[in-house]
């Protein structure tokens, strides 16, 4: 999905070394399966290798390192400097990239680790605005820069919060934070237990819930500063959300590039997907967090993805949540702005029409309102 709707690169991680060790990672094959679906389509593909490995896991980081080489990944994404130099030594054709959670917020620490090979350094989401700019200018050209643009925030410094470990033995900074960040929280007094207590009057009690980051209108502004790459967060999201996120920068990036103005239809798209409230992170200043709850809302669900589609734009779909003959629908296709319209008649694979589409991934056919391509996606506005 990412690559289809226009990501220049994605980047993933294997079965060791990543920081989420909860995602579906990538065994050896499927690597190679991936690397390969990548650079068909003219994009990169980045493998994170950004834990801070233990003394007992250093065995293991040469096989590693030269096997990701082997199945053709275009860089690392790094945040140990043993890792960098190791890199160096077992995966020389593989750049490498500076990790978030090495935590780069000047141009000081990012010359350091150009002089030790870093092609590009993913800034601290920390990093303001007019900070970018004076890194760019004192650093070299050769560096790239990359800075997040979209996705969740942290509580913690780049990441490095030991808050999980602490309460529940999970990790953060090994891959499995629990994210009690978002949990809410009460005062219990002493000798009345079972009574919980808001800790604060009137904000609510989520006391360490971030909102999310989100970029889409300062994307001229990113450009100016002199970053080379924007990265959305993608990892443990859905596919649909990789892909109307993708869609929406993808569109943004281009109008910027020829200093065109960004339409509204694409600013609106990033509401269309889960997310918490919208911040512009730390880039102009404090962001504030969002005491009251740590819910997720969105203003569209997911109906059906296309598998195939004519010219006169009848196609075979397979459903992923209920709609019916009636509903009004959108179809989000990664040429265009998205088309409303309300749907007329749908048959499933007997021919039959049907007034709904009650079972999961099931295929049916429907008209839609254009030609479109595999993977285009029908959802229902809220």
């Amino acid at each position: 999905m990412a690559l289809h709707y226009g990501a220049d690169a994605v980047y993933l991680a294997g079965t060791q070394f990543g920081m989420r060790a909860a995602a579906g990672n990538f065994n050896s094959d499927e690597l190679r399966t991936a690397v390969k679906l990548a650079h068909e389509k003219g994009a990169k593909v980045h493998m994170t290798c950004n834990t801070l490995p233990r003394e007992n896991e250093l065995k293991a980081l040469p096989a590693f390192l030269e096997d990701a080489q082997d199945a053709g990944i275009d860089a690392f994404i790094i945040a140990d400097l043993g890792v960098m130099d190791a890199a160096a030594r077992y995966a020389p054709n593989v750049a490498r990239h500076v990790s978030t959670q090495l935590g780069v917020i000047n141009s000081a620490t990012a010359n350091v680790l150009y002089n030790m090979g870093a092609e590009r350094v993913v800034l601290a989401r920390e990093t303001p605005m007019a900070d970018i700019f004076e890194i760019r200018a004192n650093t070299p050209k050769g560096l790239e820069i990359e800075a997040f643009v979209h996705g969740a925030m942290c509580v913690s410094f780049s990441g490095r919060c030991l808050l999980s470990n602490y309460l529940t033995g999970r990790d953060a900074n090994r891959g499995a934070c629990a994210q009690p960040c978002r949990w809410k929280y009460h005062l219990v007094e002493e000798k009345r237990p079972g009574e919980y207590f808001e800790i604060t009057e009137d904000k609510g009690t989520h006391i360490m819930n971030s909102r999310d980051m989100c970029m889409i209108e300062h994307i001229p502004e990113l450009i100016d500063a002199g970053v080379s790459s924007f990265k959305i967060e993608g990892r443990m999201k859905s596919a649909y959300y990789a892909a109307a996120v993708t869609n929406a920068y993808r569109h943004a990036i281009d109008y910027a590039v020829k200093g065109e103005a960004i339409p509204q239809v694409w600013l609106d798209e990033v509401n269309k997907v889960s997310h918490r409230p919208y911040c512009t992170g730390f880039y102009y200043g404090d962001p504030g967090q969002y005491y009251k709850d740590a819910t997720y809302f969105t203003e569209a669900d997911v109906c059906a993805v296309v598998e195939e589609c004519d010219e006169s734009g009848y196609a075979v779909l397979t459903q992923r949540n209920r709609f019916c003959v009636g509903d009004t629908v959108e179809l989000m296709t990664n040429d265009g702005e998205p088309v409303a319209f309300t749907v007329s008649e749908m048959v499933n694979e007997a021919g039959e029409s049907i007034n709904a589409t009650p079972h999961a991934m099931m295929r049916f056919k429907m008209q839609l309102p254009r030609a479109c391509s595999r993977l285009s996606v029908l959802r229902r506005l809220k």
